[in-house]
């Protein structure tokens, strides 16, 4: 599959959807699987059996999202389907077998990263998740039922849930399967392995004693016990159940040559140097009285809707685009004047959602598989929240001085509270403590210089930039550096990054992207998988695959 030849958008909206349906009762919102069979994102395939492709997993991640910024009244939300005796039946077979490596590994990414926006909605935004099915839920189908608090399954002999792709396909589950049913819900090393190599799965009360799912209930009562115990969780929720949400409309975006423009950010892509160099604007005015009636166009809110769309538009679209260049421009106070509205409003439900939304932002940002070098020029906003951007990169370079016949002032960083604990890293820890991981006190020490204006010398005492080059070394610093990771290996890059950013605590978050990262990516290009005779290519056509039986 070519994804190059008709870009991917991520943009959408539930008047768009092909394959979700939304709706609302007494605090809880029913989101309902109805795929179309022939709504897939690229021709070559059907979307039978409920199952799905990177179209249809847009749509999810965008009715999630859309369901903390809009419905605040919603504190429960029920995963169903729409079919009968079918919940959902995983990733598409025949699209695995048509995409080429990289859109099929980031697609995984994708699901998992939609996966665990569901999961912090049920842990900080008091949406829980409740998965209700009425069938089978086969491989991703089950996947997005583990991202649930509940599941619940039908008990009438049929419905059933597995992980079918070992013995079916010869690859693993996708979307963190393996890790969410050993880590989350603890089920037994033992019972996992047999679980994982019966290609039919499990149903009934086996499924529930070895904690595979919840509860098991009649199907003749599976709708009206599912809405009993949604609307009791919703009635407990801490949700803000008389608010009035905001709008998202469609993200503003225009595609110019290879530059795209949004309200916040302008990315140019340099083809020849494999480089995309992000400029974050920042905000032209003082925050406002009143963050609600903004809405959407709220800055903070704004740029993370344009920077999260840039990023999954490079995804997918631009993956020879090895390296991405961040910098930022604007006034720095009033970028600290938004993070302490952020840290002062932090009990408002709101600006909860827009420090969350930020939180995931930077997450991904952490896993893209993308070389990141940030550069801190005069004129820049490296601030508090737009620091936190400078903090993910895998390098950063800070001008010491200004450049000459330039009007601007020497470049400045600056700490907010925000750099201490709101946006955790996928292991846990802030972008601070990781980076400060072999002395937590340096941590505590930096406290003391927020809203301080650090230049070139203060910064790299401190700890918080790679290198300050002057005026005269800066362009030859910059371009070889760039020029340097366009010249490596990508695969080797992808490989080292994902190593070197998660240091610390391992979580089942680092865990599913290490995994996700090194032997899924592996696997899916093992001939016993996608070779001729591999059975990710034979599925369904009964011919028998024919495995390399070597142990590596």
């Amino acid at each position: 599959m070519d994804t190059a030849a008709a870009p991917i958008d991520f943009r959408t909206d539930p008047s768009r959807y092909k394959h979700w349906k939304l709706t609302f009762e007494n605090g809880v919102a029913y989101l309902t699987m109805d795929v179309n069979e022939d709504g897939g994102l690229k021709p070559g395939y059907k979307l039978k059996l409920n199952s799905y492709d990177l179209g249809v997993d847009i749509e999810l991640a965008d009715a999630v999202q859309r369901l903390r910024f809009e419905r605040p009244e919603i504190g429960a939300v029920v995963i169903r389907s729409q079919r009968d005796r079918i919940f959902c039946s995983g990733a598409n077979i025949n699209m695995l077998g048509l995409s080429t490596h990289d859109h099929k590994v980031n697609f995984c990414k994708f699901t998992n990263e939609t996966r665990l926006s569901i999961e912090d909605a049920s842990q900080h935004s008091g949406q829980t998740y409740i998965c209700s099915i009425n069938g089978i839920a086969a491989g991703g189908g089950y996947e997005l039922a583990l991202a649930c608090e509940q599941i619940l399954l039908a008990d009438d002999g049929s419905s059933a849930v597995s992980l079918p792709e070992l013995p079916l396909l010869a690859v693993l589950p996708g979307t963190g399967g393996l890790t969410r049913l050993v880590d989350k819900r603890m089920v037994r090393r033992d019972h996992a392995d047999f679980f994982c190599t019966t290609a039919e799965g499990m149903r009934g009360k086996r499924a529930r004693e070895w904690r595979l799912i919840d509860q098991l209930i009649a199907p003749s009562k599976l709708v009206e016990q599912t809405q009993k115990i949604a609307e009791e969780i919703a009635a407990k929720s801490s949700r803000s159940k008389h608010a009035k949400g905001i709008a998202l409309p469609i993200v503003e975006r225009q595609i110019d040559g290879d530059t795209l423009r949004y309200g916040n950010l302008t990315v140019e892509i340099d083809r020849e140097g494999r480089s995309a160099r992000f400029r974050i604007n920042g905000p032209t005015s003082a925050p406002p009285d009143d963050v609600h009636a903004a809405g959407a166009a709220f800055w903070p809110l704004a740029l993370a809707r344009e920077f999260d769309d840039a990023m999954m538009h490079l995804r997918l679209n631009e993956t020879e685009i090895g390296t991405w260049v961040l910098t930022s421009q604007g006034d720095a106070a009033l970028v600290e004047a938004y993070d302490a509205l952020l840290a002062d409003k932090g009990d408002d439900w709101l600006v909860r959602e827009i420090v969350l939304y930020w939180k995931r932002t930077l997450k991904r940002l952490d896993v893209s598989s993308r070389s990141l070098i940030a550069l801190i020029e005069p004129g820049s906003c490296f601030t508090g929240t737009l620091l936190e951007i400078a903090l993910a990169a895998d390098r950063s370079y800070m001008l010491d001085g200004v450049f000459e016949g330039s009007n601007l002032p020497a470049a400045t960083l600056r700490l907010t509270g925000m750099n201490f604990g709101p946006y955790p890293m996928g292991n846990g820890l802030t972008r601070l403590q990781t980076r400060f991981l072999h002395d937590p006190s340096l941590v505590d020490g930096l406290k003391g210089e927020i809203g301080e204006a650090l230049d070139a010398a203060a910064a790299d005492e401190a700890g918080l930039v790679t290198f300050t080059p002057d005026d005269i070394d800066w362009e030859d610093e910059v371009r070889l550096a760039v020029e340097e990771r366009a010249g490596f290996s990508p695969d080797g890059l992808i490989g080292m990054e994902a190593n070197l950013r998660f240091p610390g605590p391992e979580t089942m978050e680092t865990k599913i992207f290490a995994r996700l990262s090194a032997w899924q990516n592996w696997i899916f290009q093992r001939p016993n998988a996608t070779g001729p005779e591999g059975a990710l290519k034979l599925y369904g056509t009964g011919k028998q695959s024919k495995y390399d039986r070597k142990r590596a």
